[in-house]
């Protein structure tokens, strides 16, 4: 297995340390509880679970990050001795909101999205639903197991994969997007071209989901303002080609955060409301093992951003490498135990192809916590 290593490291400075920190500070909700009505917590995104306290990052000179945990009790005693009143009033203010609807969805609690992939190559079905009427089928099925949008791809990105002309993408995705929308399925379409955003939206289409975010294509960022649809930000370093060719960030989960930022705002300054957008972090795309596992303990961050945040994970190879002898098939456990840590970090959509496992899961995990 890959070594495992982190780039943020617990503080020995104390407190006021970090109230004396003049440079830039993010914030990590984490000491989660199950009701939010809970007097020591705040709620994590107008959801029903809550936080109780904070992690506290910035970052270091010399690369990578330090962190302290500052309990919700102590807030309001160092937010005065740091002078961020303003600053930590506007964090909280994103961090705890409440959602606006996602393509008519209610983001207080967490939905399930199916992967149906019209690929013949793609790394984890290799092709099983990869004409128009397994596609369309298969779609139908994992609606009918709890899935409440259906994420349709016609190009391949993993690692190595053949190239897909706009035109062959736009055939293999248009029918079933047309069919599953007819339905009245809530359908996105995983694409990082605008030509097919522009043919899957006439389909019907009702969700843009982007691995570049809206910045691999010159033309995506205005199709999208333009339209009426919500976007789905992924993060992505490098090209899908060689993206795993020794990815490197001075800390990932900050880096990360920034570029979905800076993305978010790209959005709004073409004239994509923050209310239409969703991120992702983007596991496995561009990241190592460690990167990921950081990423995965870490998601809560991305509340910061104001924004629902989806995890896509489902038997990433990130699970291989910590048990190899589990091909992408075979990666159920690890696909279910990442998603359940994206569910307590309330995550708002988890990306998933094991559908009805995984609302299995998310419902009991739920249920124990209503006693």
């Amino acid at each position: 297995m890959d070594k495992i290593e982190g780039s943020v490291l617990r503080s020995p400075a104390d407190v006021r340390g970090f109230a004396d920190f003049d440079g830039p500070l993010y914030y990590v909700p984490t000491g989660f509880i199950d009701r939010a009505d809970d007097p020591q917590t705040l709620p994590l995104a107008g959801g029903r679970r809550g936080f109780s306290a904070l992690e506290i990052i910035r970052r270091r000179e010399n690369g990578g990050a330090e962190s302290m945990i500052l309990p919700l009790l102590a807030l309001e005693g160092w937010v005065q001795n740091s002078g961020r009143v303003d600053e930590i009033n506007a964090v909280l203010d994103r961090l705890t909101g409440n959602r606006r609807a996602f393509a008519n969805q209610d983001m207080d609690s967490s939905h399930i999205m199916g992967i149906v992939n019209v690929t013949p190559d793609s790394f984890s079905d290799g092709g099983e639903h990869n004409s128009t009427d397994q596609a369309i089928a298969h779609g139908r099925a994992l609606a009918g197991q709890g899935a409440s949008i259906l994420d349709i791809g016609g190009e391949s990105t993993r690692p190595g994969a053949a190239p897909v002309s706009i035109a062959e993408e736009i055939d293999r995705v248009v029918p079933v997007i047309q069919a599953l929308a007819d339905d009245g399925h809530c359908v996105s379409v995983d694409t990082r071209h605008a030509g097919v955003m522009a043919a899957a939206i006439e389909a019907g289409a009702h969700i843009i989901n982007d691995v570049t975010a809206l910045a691999g294509d010159e033309a995506s960022l205005e199709l999208v303002a333009q339209s009426d649809k919500p976007v789905i930000l992924m993060h992505m370093q490098g090209e899908p080609g060689t993206m795993q060719d020794h990815p490197s960030y001075e800390c990932v989960v900050l880096d990360v955060y920034d570029y979905l930022l800076d993305r978010v705002e790209s959005c709004e300054q073409a004239g994509i409301s923050r209310d239409r957008i969703c991120v992702d972090p983007g596991i496995g795309f561009g990241k190592s093992l460690s990167h990921n596992l950081e990423l995965l303990s870490r998601l809560s961050i991305f509340h910061g951003l104001g924004c629902p945040v989806l995890l896509g994970a489902s038997r990433k190879s990130f699970i291989g490498k910590i048990d190899p002898t589990a091909a992408p098939q075979n990666r159920l456990g690890g696909s279910l135990a990442a998603a359940l840590n994206g569910w307590r970090q309330g995550m708002q959509i988890v990306r998933v192809h094991d559908v009805a496992q995984t609302a299995q899961a998310v419902s009991i995990a739920s249920a124990m916590g209503t006693v």
